[in-house]
């Protein structure tokens, strides 16, 4: 079951989750690729405002429910808005499902390879979460991190002189993702434990390239995700 979460607030960008995009309201192009991924078998969409539920309808989606205003707040964490929708669909439609795909509208970045590799990691590996990363860039890596102290002066993240030398990417110790909210899944009990967590005790994840990274908060980084959505997705980019 794909879980979408759309709360209908937001400061940097008004009216965000259903704002145009490339034709199309930006939630839309979530919904319609979570309906066309084989391996999953409902697409709902949690949200507190009725805008967003019937334009989610219209796309294709489920929307059973409304969410629950005090779990609708900016500063609300992702896991109580996912076991509500899970405690609610046991609890009226007596339904669950064998994991949750948990999407978010705000990065439209995604293709179904990429949920269906994590559903196929997810099913074979037997662990708890399986979530989608790509690898850092270099100077967002420790490795080339700068940090100051209180003086102003300024060491490598972790305390390292920066007169102690200049680490080349390829001799970095590991590599270091970012995760990317493209796609997680997820097993439903990580939610109910002492500490709900998304990610359980045993994960895995599938590096994607970094043109999938994307994010959209801000103008600039919805001007930003609209390039390279048209990048990507030649097909879709329907601007002039």
């Amino acid at each position: 079951m794909a879980i979408i979460p759309a709360r209908g607030g937001s400061s940097g960008i008004p009216d965000k989750n259903i704002r145009e995009f490339a034709r199309k309201p930006l939630i839309a192009w979530t919904i319609e690729l979570a309906l066309a991924t084989k391996g999953i078998s409902r697409v709902i969409v949690s949200t507190d405002s009725e805008r967003i539920a019937d334009i989610s309808r219209a796309y294709g989606a489920e929307v059973p429910f409304l969410r629950p205003a005090e779990i609708a707040l900016p500063d609300t964490p992702i896991e109580p808005v996912l076991a509500h929708a899970w405690d609610w669909l046991r609890m009226y439609e007596n339904y669950s499902a064998d994991a949750l795909v948990l999407l978010f509208p705000t990065n439209p970045l995604r293709k179904i390879e990429h949920i269906d590799e994590c559903l196929n990691l997810y099913f074979s590996s037997s662990v708890d979460s399986v979530f989608t990363v790509n690898e850092s860039p270099a100077h967002y890596t420790p490795y080339w991190t700068l940090v100051h102290d209180e003086n102003g002066c300024v060491s490598y993240f972790g305390g390292q002189d920066i007169r102690a030398g200049y680490c080349r990417r390829q001799d970095f110790p590991k590599k270091c993702y970012a995760k990317n909210d493209l796609v997680f899944v997820i097993n439903p009990k990580n939610l109910f434990q002492s500490k709900a967590s998304l990610y359980g005790v045993e994960n895995r994840v599938v590096v994607l390239k970094r043109i999938f990274d994307g994010d959209i908060n801000t103008p600039e980084d919805w001007n930003l995700t609209l390039k390279m959505f048209s990048y990507i997705f030649p097909e879709g980019n329907l601007i002039k």
